[in-house]
């Protein structure tokens, strides 16, 4: 069995633990350990944080999808922001991902996290909090996409891998 939703949200503070809250009761209803549905709330905070901070004018709305599919956890968020800045400096690291031939967008990675910076850290905790983190910019119009996985651990006696 699978569960996937996916929700268009208006670029506001409120949106950010609108989405948390509902990634969180899914998890919690299929059985997820706590700890995971912490570590995937948290990523999911950040990525919501980042499209209402970056991601167009006021009156875009951004996009959450969720999927949990079998052990893993897939979580997008798509907004009609700028994207992400390319540039020909560092190389990118080794699970970024882009949808275009252009040079990959420079993403914070841990050795790079700033330390008492109030900006940059959203990307570093998306990255330490899943287990694979793709950054690319949307195909044909404006806007980044930010996915990330996560292999989920199970409560004793929980409901989703009971009804594989």
């Amino acid at each position: 069995m699978s569960i996937w939703w996916s929700l268009h949200l208006r670029r506001e503070a409120a949106s950010v633990p609108l989405a948390r809250r509902l990634l969180l009761g899914t998890m919690e209803t299929a059985g997820v350990d706590p700890d995971i549905c912490y570590d995937l709330s948290v990523a999911l905070s950040e990525a919501c944080a980042n499209a209402v901070e970056h991601g167009g004018d006021a009156t875009e709305d951004y996009r959450v999808t969720a999927f949990i599919d079998g052990d893993t956890c897939r979580i997008e968020v798509t907004d009609s922001g700028p994207g992400f800045h390319h540039c020909p400096a560092p190389p990118a690291p080794p699970h970024t991902a882009t949808d275009r031939a252009l040079p990959p967008a420079p993403v914070p990675t841990p050795a790079q996290a700033p330390e008492f910076a109030e900006d940059g850290r959203g990307l570093f905790l998306i990255e330490a909090l899943t287990d694979h983190v793709r950054y690319r910019n949307r195909t044909g119009r404006p806007g980044a996409v930010v996915s990330f996985d996560k292999i989920l651990k199970w409560r004793e006696g929980a409901a989703l891998p009971m009804a594989s």
